[in-house]
Formats: C-alpha cells, structure tokens, sequence
C-alpha cells in the first residue's frame, strides 16, 4: 500500500538525504516531511492550542492552576491528541494494507510498505517532539520521561532502515490505553478524584492496558522474537545480504513482493540491531506487566479511601 499522502518536497529529501545515509536509514527521505509536519503540529499544539482551549473550556480550572501544573497539562492534552490520532492511523492501515497482510517471516523484518512508513514517521515526530519536551521541561518531566522519550524515538527510527515496521505498527496499538490513562490524570486536576467518572474510566484504563498491552503486546514481542531468530538463523543473515533468504531467481517474486522487499537487498542483521530491539521490547513488556499491577493497587487504595471517607460523613 503507497503512502496515501504528497510525496516529500525535494528540498527536504536533499537535505535528510545526507543524514539517511550516514544513519542507513534509505526510507527516512521518503517520510521527512511527515515527521516534521507532524513535529510542528504537536509543537503548535502544546504552545498556543493548548492554552488557549483550555483556558476556554476549563476557566474555572486551567487558568488557576501552577505554571508547572499548566504545562504538565499541555503536554497530556497532546498526548491525547497524539494517541488517538495515531492508533486509529494505525487500525486504518492494519484493516487496508493488503500487502502487510500477506508478509512472510523475512518481509516481517525488513518489508516496506509506504502507508507503514507513514505511520512510522508520524510517530517519529511525536517522540522527537516528546524528547525535545522533556528536555526543555526536566524539572517537570523528569529524567524518566527523558530517557523513555530518547528511548521511543531511537526505536521508531529504527524502523526507516526499514526494519520490523509490521510489528512496529502493532506496538503502536499500546496507545490504546492512553487516553484513558490521560482523563485520569484530567480528573484529579478537575477535582473529580474518586468520583464515579474516574472510577468507570479506571475501569476502561484497565481492561484496555490489559488487552493492547499485557496480551496484544506480549502476542506481538514472542512473534517478533521469533523471526528475528529466524533471520538469525539464516546463513550469512548477519554477515551478507539477504539474497540466502529470497529465492535465487528474483523474477520469480511477485509484483507485490517486489515492492515490498526493494529496500531489502543489502540489509544484515547487526546483533547489536537485535539487541537493542528485543532488549527494548523486552524491558518495555516487564514494564507494562510492573505499571499494570501498580494501578491495580493505586486504584484499590484510592477507591478504598474515597469509601471509607463518605462513609464516616454518613455517619457524622
């Protein structure tokens, strides 16, 4: 499936062109002009957008709140943004990418298809927005949100080598779960802490971390294992190029596989690119397992005290 949107204006290309090659990043070029679009987009939103809508929908709310509250509060207003637009980008191409659906083992890894690039790079101008963010705003953020926002773009640029952009499709789902987990943080500062509102919505949160997350996420981190292993597995897959794992007559590749593979023909697998992936991947998914079972027991304490509190002015 071809990128759905204009290709990237010329001058952009010449100047990434450089950086794509020194990176052996060839598909990079193709999608600059969407990550930088969307760059800007979030930039714009968090600066003037944010302010402005807020202090009109929440004059009661926002316009008291602490410089430091405030900004934390563009920033989830973006996330939001951010996570809903780029998780139904995401089920729109797993729905009509044909040739995503058809992939073999080998495709998996470092199959290429324009509407996954785009995808790809949208996400990439939300990490780079994201890390430049936390970087500006330390004292807000925190070192964790720094190293998670380095960390996600490093990632996701990984993938215009190309490499895993099907899987890197599927974990962009985990941000099904972020909007709930950004109306939770929207109710406390609202002073609806305990309400039944956040209550329903901690519900929402939880069955959806579980499912995008603790199941869709932990089915998608043991399939990628296993084709990493098996491009391992290949001769020369670490050391050569891919030709050991495609058959030995290219024209017997149909059209659509032609396509898929044509930034492919010299791709290796570094071990330190498998590494770093499944290393990522895997400290990402004990993470979502640790972050799971402590909303359980944030939720549980803080239902649990809300109780306690209307029931002592009951009785008062």
């Amino acid at each position: 499936m071809i990128d759905p949107l204009p290709s990237s204006p010329t001058i952009i290309r010449a100047i990434v062109q450089p950086i794509a090659d020194t990176l052996c990043l060839p598909t990079l070029p193709l999608h600059a002009h969407e990550v930088l679009f969307a760059f800007c987009v979030y930039h714009i939103l968090n600066t003037y957008l944010s302010p402005a809508l807020s202090s009109r929908f929440f004059p009661t709310v926002y316009p008291h709140l602490p410089l430091r509250t405030k900004i934390n509060w563009n920033i989830h207003v973006v996330s939001q943004f951010q996570s809903v637009f780029i998780c139904s980008l995401a089920l729109w191409v797993l729905w009509t990418d044909e040739e995503r659906k058809h992939m073999d083992t080998t495709e998996r890894i470092w199959g290429y298809t324009g509407a996954l690039g785009m995808t790809q790079a949208f996400a990439a101008g939300y990490f780079a927005w994201d890390t430049m963010a936390s970087a500006v705003h330390l004292n807000v953020s925190g070192p964790g949100a720094l190293a998670h926002a380095i960390s996600a773009l490093i990632i996701t640029s990984l993938g215009f080598r190309p490499f895993a952009n099907y899987y890197g499709i599927a974990f962009v789902l985990y941000e099904l779960s972020t909007p709930f987990l950004n109306f939770h943080w929207f109710f406390d500062k609202c002073n609806m802490t305990g309400s039944v509102y956040q209550l329903y919505n901690g519900i929402a949160l939880l069955l959806a971390f579980f499912g995008c997350r603790l199941v869709w996420g932990t089915v998608q981190s043991v399939r990628v294992y296993q084709d990493i292993w098996y491009i391992l597995q290949a001769p020369g897959s670490t050391g050569s190029d891919l030709k050991s794992l495609l058959p030995s007559d290219s024209t017997t590749l149909a059209p659509h596989k032609s396509e898929v593979m044509r930034f492919s023909e010299k791709q290796v697998m570094p071990l330190w690119l498998a590494f770093v992936y499944l290393g990522s991947n895997t400290l990402l998914t004990f993470l979502n397992f640790y972050w799971f079972w402590k909303m359980i027991e944030a939720g549980r304490k803080r239902f649990s005290s809300s109780a306690k509190r209307a029931g002592k002015v009951a009785n008062q």
